[in-house]
């Protein structure tokens, strides 16, 4: 049987400005532990309202939301913080590195926060984690020395610091050329099958979807095939 990683419950969501408009309706799905799921859909039709509220960042909806058969509504900022930080890796457009640091700092900062080993051992993660995504000789550089398709990469590596239960992405190859968007997909899918590594890709990139295992298709804020 499969073991169920996410599951959202007849989710809805509205905005109040002034008027009440209505932004997610009746959105039912489950995902997999392993899972390489995409979420497609126009602009504007709710994707990444949605994957706000599967990460926990969202927290003003209806329904019902469980990470790791956890019911998440009604926790406290305090334990979500933690179920994020702990459970969710994220992966964005942007990388969001910190010029300040090296990437191999930028990758152990999750880690550190959540401060389950040592930052010896952290540090340690983090060259493994480098070494996955074939970027560990750039380890002593930093951000700005990279290129756009390497700096994802440390974004990537980042969010598996923590060895999440699930990856989350908003859009990871939307600022990246073809050649780094294969690259950045074929990363995703050796972490899917060589990691059991869950993954729930919001995209606009139909190809990048087209190659997931499963699509969730979303249209005026329902999805309408999954």
């Amino acid at each position: 049987m499969s073991e169920i990683i996410l599951e959202a419950n007849a989710i809805n969501k509205s905005f109040h400005d002034p008027v009440t408009i209505p932004i997610l309706k009746d959105i039912t799905f489950t995902v997999n532990k392993g899972e390489f799921v995409s979420v497609i859909g126009r602009s504007g039709c709710g994707k990444s309202t949605l994957l706000y509220i599967l990460s926990t960042m969202d927290t003003d909806y209806e329904g019902k939301l469980y990470i790791d058969r956890q019911l998440m509504n009604n926790l406290k900022e305090r334990e979500l913080a933690s179920i994020r930080n702990e459970k969710i890796g994220f992966v964005f457009q942007f990388h969001y590195l910190l010029n300040e640091f090296n990437v191999l700092r930028n990758v152990m900062l999750p880690g550190i926060k959540l401060g389950k080993y040592a930052v010896k051992e952290v540090e340690h993660r983090a060259m493994e984690k480098l070494k996955i995504l074939g970027i560990d000789d750039q380890a002593l550089k930093l951000p700005n020395q990279l290129s756009g398709g390497q700096k994802q990469r440390v974004a990537i590596a980042r969010a598996l610091i923590n060895d999440p239960l699930i990856i989350m992405g908003d859009e990871p190859t939307g600022n990246l050329d073809k050649k780094n968007s294969e690259t950045v997909f074929d990363i995703f899918h050796q972490l899917t099958k060589e990691f059991n590594q869950t993954l729930l890709i919001v995209t606009h990139d139909n190809e990048f979807a087209s190659r997931t295992q499963r699509i969730i298709e979303m249209e005026d804020g329902r999805i309408v095939k999954q």
